[in-house]
């Protein structure tokens, strides 16, 4: 409330895991949306984020994607620590996981913090610069489901898909405008535009595609906890632009205290 957020949405990746812990710790003068972000891929390999909100927990199809992109996240890190310690990286599986919090999806942030707890590198962002970035010889890809599905399974469950920071590319190769197409005829609600990642000259660009394609212009802060330099609040969606959203949801899913 001190950042002037009257409605926050948390959206763990690949999880819903921290909904009811959300739900618990809910005060008057906050409103939360429950979501979720899916770890998608394209068929050229390129990694895509959607969010899914507003939905019904409780449907089947989009909580078997859940579990299975969480169950092959093990697997993944194991081949990453693998190759860095070819590299001569002393990290261990162990250590990677004191860093997760129960509940939490296992993923590169927490390969990062522990990198950092042990000095190999200073910060989080050191580490996805230097050593966990896409092109990174430690790279492993791990199974997504296409954006396409994922906005399926979200629509199915009666919430609203989002693709976030679709222009983030620092974060690796990013989609072509041309995909914009697939995904809107695949049931896409919004864009998130206001991003950290996302740069300047990308938001005329985003706008443009969210007029052509009647999508919500969205914006977040998509604030990770104290790893990220990003701040919470630092962007926000527009009041009328939510209203859009919510619209679109098949039952009204916001909680207040």
């Amino acid at each position: 409330m001190a950042a002037g957020i009257t409605t926050l949405a948390l959206t763990d990746h690949d999880t819903i895991g921290g909904w009811q812990e959300a739900e618990a710790a809910l005060r008057p003068g906050i409103d939360l949306v429950l979501g979720a972000e899916i770890s998608c891929q394209t068929e050229d390999l390129i990694s895509v984020h959607m969010l899914g909100l507003l939905f019904d927990g409780a449907e089947p199809e989009l909580q078997a994607m859940l579990d299975r992109t969480r169950e092959n996240r093990v697997g993944r890190m194991e081949k990453i620590i693998s190759r860095m310690n070819a590299a001569g990286i002393d990290i261990s599986m162990a250590e990677v996981q004191a860093e997760l919090a129960d509940g939490a999806t296992l993923g590169r942030p927490h390969l990062a913090d522990a990198l950092v707890r042990k000095g190999i590198v200073a910060s989080r962002d050191e580490a996805f610069a230097d050593l966990l970035h896409n092109h990174s010889p430690h790279y492993v890809a791990h199974y997504s489901p296409s954006p396409e599905a994922a906005i399926a399974a979200i629509k199915k469950a009666g919430g609203v898909a989002v693709i976030a920071h679709p222009m983030a590319s620092l974060r690796g190769r990013t989609i072509s405008i041309d995909s914009f197409r697939s995904l809107a005829e695949a049931g896409l609600d919004g864009i998130e535009i206001e991003h950290r990642d996302n740069s300047v000259e990308a938001y005329e660009l985003l706008r443009s595609i969210a007029h052509e394609f009647d999508l919500v212009q969205t914006g977040s802060s998509d604030y990770h906890g104290n790893g990220k330099l990003n701040q919470l609040g630092e962007w926000v969606t527009n009041p009328d632009e939510w209203r859009r959203l919510e619209a679109r949801a098949n039952a009204r899913r916001v909680l207040s205290a």
